[in-house]
């Protein structure tokens, strides 16, 4: 797998390695976002070892991570015996530590698997054993909720012991430039909408093949790279995935309020609330309220999601025609997926919206210190951002549209933002359109006497 869009998280690590004394660092995230590759990047050149946990015993574990062990040091007799338990390993390190040595072990969930006492154990091994040494230990985990119960939580055993942890997220959307260089902004906008920015998904995408033939060739067909891949990572983090299954399908059906979550899946309110609970714990789904709301966890204004780009495409248009790909009827999940594409490719958008905003301050373009969506009843602003400091608001209306946006949009823009409650008489109002065909000649004329911010695809106009 290449290596990009990391250079925060890279640095991060770097930053850690070169402070002095022991160090440990929980670093955690989704199934296939590209944690190990990360590790690998950063333990190049160095002293490091590398163990990767395995769904077996744990005498077995012990046994590999002493020949691991034995033939970095160059210990025959540790490579052939393995360690007898967990303690005589902290042991070896502390009396044959090298300066620096970076100690990986990866999935450590599964060594809890082998061991509920296991985090215990390290949290001696720890504080008995390394904490003087200069060793810089680094253990990884795809299951979230493990990671969090075992290491991150504040009554977990190992975290008063973590000099800093680090969450590996999904990339965003100009991370698939660094893959794709030569596709345009409306065929990343397609891939994203799809696969997301996964880094293990993407790698596996075809760029001389057009998306409808990737999605067959890597989804639809039994037995390809992501058929299964949803449901592997749901039973890994949940007991009794078949409920989540219904809500999550209820959500990416446009089912966004609890209420209407209720309707669809016939499960009274408290039993929602529980399970929408956990699924946001797990990074799942998400709560989206107005960007306004003076007390976001009290609000009754919000509206659940699917975070990951690849679940939301999945519940929608697999799970829901499960049978008919069963039985190798395809075609008409692909007819229905091109039928129906550019209102998916709609919503895709207003999330790429958010992210070009992020560009636009770093261009010095516009400054924030809050930015979302804001709605009201029956109106809606695709992009609303708050510069505190200056008390500016910024309001955007983003179009996925073959045709260009002229004044009416601009016009109307104007008129929800009227109704947005936030520093009202003392705020001063600025207003952005981006739009996937451009503007108007009239409107293009409007914007540069105006002010108005301008946005064609992720490029400015004007």
């Amino acid at each position: 797998m290449r290596f990009v869009n990391r250079q925060d998280e890279l640095a991060f690590l770097k930053k850690i390695h070169g402070s002095g004394g022991f160090r440990f660092v929980p670093l955690y995230g989704r199934r296939r976002v590209g944690k190990t590759r990360l590790v690998q990047e950063f333990i190049q050149g160095k002293k490091a070892i590398y163990f990767l946990a395995d769904s077996v015993s744990e005498t077995e574990q012990l046994k590999t991570l002493g020949r691991i062990i034995g033939e970095y040091f160059k210990d025959s007799i540790l490579k052939d015996a393995g360690f007898k338990d967990w303690y005589q390993f902290f042991q070896y390190l502390k009396e044959n530590q090298a300066k620096r040595l970076i100690i990986v072990i990866d999935e450590f969930p599964y060594l809890v698997y082998s061991n509920p006492a296991i985090s215990s154990i390290f949290q001696k091994g720890i504080d008995d054993y390394l904490k003087k040494t200069d060793l810089f230990l680094i253990l990884m985990g795809s299951s979230i909720g493990m990671m969090e119960k075992e290491v991150l939580f504040y009554k977990a055993p190992l975290y008063g012991r973590r000099s800093a942890s680090l969450e590996v997220r999904e990339m965003n959307f100009n991370g698939l430039r660094e893959f794709f260089p030569e596709k345009s902004f409306h065929d990343l906008v397609k891939i994203y909408s799809v696969f997301g920015a996964i880094p293990a998904y993407i790698e596996k995408y075809n760029p001389r093949h057009d998306l409808f033939r990737n999605i067959t060739e890597l989804i639809l067909d039994k037995g390809t790279f992501l058929s299964n891949e949803v449901e592997y990572i749901l039973m890994e983090e949940l007991r009794e995935p078949r409920n989540y299954f219904v809500i999550l399908k209820a959500i990416a059906q446009g089912k966004r309020k609890l209420s209407e979550i209720m309707n669809e899946t016939g499960f009274e309110k408290s039993l929602v609330s529980r399970y929408l609970d956990i699924l946001r714990s797990l990074r799942f789904v998400e709560k989206t309220i107005p960007v306004t709301e003076k007390y976001p966890d009290k609000s009754k204004q919000g509206l659940y999601r699917l975070h990951d780009k690849f679940f939301a495409f999945w519940f929608k248009y697999v799970f829901p025609n499960r049978s008919r790909i069963e039985i190798g009827n395809t075609d008409y999940v692909v007819q229905l997926i091109r039928d129906s594409l550019e209102h998916h490719l709609s919503t895709t958008y207003e999330d790429v919206c958010l992210e070009l905003c992020k560009d636009l301050m770093a261009k010095r373009l516009m400054q924030y210190t809050l930015i979302g969506k804001w709605w009201s009843k029956n109106e809606e602003i695709d992009v609303v951002a708050l510069d505190e400091e200056t008390r500016t608001a910024w309001f955007g209306e983003c179009k996925w549209s073959s045709r260009k946006v002229g004044e009416d949009i601009y016009r109307d823009l104007i008129r929800k933002s009227k109704l947005v409650e936030w520093q009202e008489g003392r705020r001063k109002d600025r207003y952005m359109l981006l739009s996937k065909s451009g503007f108007t000649p009239k409107m293009t004329e409007l914007a540069r006497r105006e002010g108005v911010l301008l946005i064609h695809q992720d490029k400015t106009v004007g």
